[in-house]
């Protein structure tokens, strides 16, 4: 599975405004609505907000990776974000994350949705490439991660 075949172009934002974590998850939770038809920002932030409760989606070295599951999906889709300013996601590092990949897969998948979030882990385990998608301008950033996960 690459990055292309789940993250729209339209499913990108360089300029998170939330300052804690709950406004992260809305304003992400919109962008999914936007980007993707049939998603509907008030279900995909209860789903959010819900496995956020399970344990902090902030995996360290400045990045989240909300996640959850959602009926009626027919395949895994992506949104990522970035905050300049930085949020507080309770990482174990207590580094403030700044890029945030949304993943939310259909109810019933397993394989693929655990495919993905070790395909983002990888993809954004250089600090070089942390850097580089924290320091570009906001139109760049998706084919940044594009062109990075195409190396992969």
């Amino acid at each position: 599975m690459k990055l292309k075949d789940i993250l729209k172009s339209q499913a990108v934002c360089g300029d998170l405004l939330a300052t804690d974590k709950k406004g992260v998850l809305e304003e992400l939770s919109k962008l999914a609505e936007k980007a993707y038809p049939g998603m509907e920002a008030d279900h995909v932030f209860k789903v959010l907000l819900e496995r956020e409760r399970l344990g902090s989606t902030g995996v360290g070295n400045g990045i989240s990776i909300p996640h959850g599951k959602m009926p009626g999906l027919s395949s895994i889709v992506a949104i990522f974000g970035r905050s300049k300013k930085g949020v507080d996601f309770q990482a174990h590092d207590q580094i403030a994350a700044k890029l945030f990949f949304v993943l939310i897969a259909p109810e019933n998948v397993v394989g693929n949705h655990l495919q993905a979030l070790a395909r983002l882990s990888r993809l954004l385990k250089g600090e070089a490439i942390r850097n580089q998608l924290i320091e570009s301008p906001s139109e760049d950033l998706y084919q940044i991660l594009i062109n990075e996960d195409e190396k992969l």
